[in-house]
C-alpha cells in the first residue's frame, strides 16, 4: 500500500495479521489425579475453549440435568447426552459449541450401552432419577440397582469421579418407598465406588419445575396435611452451580452435600407467595392422607399419564430435616449463597397472571426483574 506526496512516494508497511496464541500457562494445565494423565485448556475461554474434561450426564434430559449441561459446557467441556427418546436430546446440542455435545442413546437395562456411554470420561453424573414407579420401572430398579450398575461401570471403565444425586430426606427409616430408595441407593454407589461424591438436594424450583407450577394451577396436591408441612425448597441454577463445582474440585471427592434451601417455608406459606405473585387466589381443600392416597391410587391405575402417586402423598406429610446432618457439607464450603425462594419466583409465575396484572410490579419481597415501560422523545 502506497501513495504520493508532492515530493516522493511513500511506502506504507502491511499491517500485521493477527496470530491466535498457542502458548500455554501453568494454570491450563490439570493433571489427573488417578491416572495421572496431564489435561489441557485450550481457547480464549468459554464455549468455544476446550477444558480438555469429559463429561457424562445420565439424566442430562431431566429438569436439573439441562442446566448441568449448560453449566459445564459453557466452559468447553465435551458432554455425553445419555438418552432414550429422540426429542428429549435435541435442545440440548445448543448448549454447547459444535461437536461438544454428543449424544448417544442408552438403557439403564443394559449395561453395554452404560459402558459405552462413560468409556471415555474423566467424571460421571449420575441424575438419574422417578419420582413414580411405573409398570416397568420401581424405584428399586431405577435409585438402587441402576445406581449399583452406573458405579460399578464407571469403575470397571476406569473413570475417575462419579457424582451422585440424592435427595436432602434420603432416610432407610423414612415412611417414603422413594426416600429409602434414595438412602440404599447412596449405600449401593458407596460399595461400588468408594470415592463417589453424593449431592442431596431438595425440593428444587425453577421454570419447568414441579413445585411453583403444580401450585399455580394444581393447588390441592399442596394442601394436604392442611399445608403445614415444612420444606426448604433450593433453586436449580444452585444445585447445578454445585454440580458443576465438582467437575474441578478434588475436595468434593468421597465427600456428600446436603444442599437444602436457605429458608424454611410450610407448604401454605408457599402457596401464599404464588398467590401473591400471580393475583390469583386458591381455596383448594385439605383432602384426608387415606382419601388422597386412594384418588391417587385410582388416577395412577386410570390414567396412562402420570398425575401423583400414593408415595407422593406420603411425602406431602414429611417436613424437610430441621439441619444439615452431621458431618455432610454444604453451601459454605462450595462458596455458594443460594437464592431465597421470593426473591427470584416471579419470573417464574408471572406467567401465570391474567393479561391486564401481567406487568405489575412485585408487591411483596424480592427485587423487580421487570421494568415498567416508558415512553420518550429523542430531539
Amino acid at each position: 500500500m502506497s501513495f504520493r506526496t508532492a515530493s516522493r512516494r511513500v511506502q506504507l508497511p502491511k499491517p500485521a495479521r493477527a496470530v491466535p496464541s498457542t502458548s500455554a500457562a501453568l494454570h491450563d494445565l490439570t493433571i489427573s489425579p488417578k491416572s495421572k494423565s496431564p489435561i489441557f485448556r485450550q481457547g480464549p475461554g468459554g464455549r468455544s475453549s476446550t477444558t480438555g474434561h469429559v463429561a457424562t450426564v445420565f439424566g442430562a434430559t431431566g429438569f436439573l440435568g439441562r442446566y448441568l449441561v449448560q453449566k459445564i459446557a459453557r466452559t468447553g467441556t465435551q458432554v455425553i447426552i445419555p438418552y432414550r427418546d429422540e426429542d428429549e436430546k435435541r435442545h440440548l446440542r445448543l448448549m454447547g459449541d459444535l461437536g461438544q455435545i454428543v449424544p448417544m442413546e442408552w438403557d439403564l437395562r443394559k449395561p453395554h450401552q452404560i459402558a459405552e456411554n462413560l468409556r471415555h470420561s474423566d467424571i460421571v453424573y449420575n441424575l438419574v432419577g422417578r419420582e413414580h414407579e411405573t409398570k416397568n420401572f420401581t424405584y428399586d430398579d431405577v435409585l438402587v440397582k441402576g445406581a449399583r450398575d452406573i458405579a460399578r461401570i464407571a469403575r470397571e471403565e476406569g473413570v475417575e469421579r462419579l457424582v451422585h444425586v440424592s435427595h436432602f430426606n434420603a432416610s432407610h427409616d423414612s415412611s417414603s418407598a422413594f426416600y429409602r430408595a434414595k438412602a440404599a441407593g447412596e449405600d449401593a454407589v458407596r460399595e461400588e465406588f468408594a470415592n463417589a461424591t453424593v449431592a442431596r438436594p431438595s425440593t428444587m424450583f425453577g421454570h419447568e419445575d414441579k413445585f411453583l407450577n403444580h401450585m399455580a394451577f394444581w393447588p390441592i396436591v399442596y394442601r394436604l396435611n392442611k399445608g403445614q408441612t415444612r420444606v426448604k425448597p433450593v433453586h436449580v441454577f444452585d444445585v447445578a452451580q454445585a454440580l458443576s463445582y465438582f467437575l474441578v474440585s478434588q475436595n468434593a471427592v468421597g465427600q456428600t452435600y446436603s444442599l437444602p434451601g436457605p429458608k424454611e417455608y410450610t407448604y401454605e406459606e408457599v402457596l401464599d407467595i404464588v398467590s401473591t405473585f400471580t393475583y390469583k387466589t386458591h381455596h383448594a381443600p385439605s383432602v384426608p392422607k387415606p382419601v388422597a392416597k386412594l384418588v391417587a391410587k385410582t388416577m395412577d391405575k386410570a390414567l396412562w399419564w402420570p398425575t401423583i402417586s400414593e408415595d407422593e402423598v406420603e411425602r406431602r406429610h414429611i417436613d424437610d430435616l430441621p439441619a444439615v446432618p452431621a458431618g455432610h457439607k454444604s453451601w459454605d464450603d462450595l462458596g455458594i449463597t443460594p437464592e431465597v425462594l421470593e426473591d427470584v419466583a416471579i419470573a417464574y409465575l408471572r406467567r401465570y397472571r391474567d393479561f391486564a396484572v401481567y406487568d405489575n410490579p412485585i408487591e411483596r419481597g424480592g427485587k423487580p426483574l421487570r421494568t415498567n415501560s416508558a415512553y420518550h422523545t429523542v430531539e
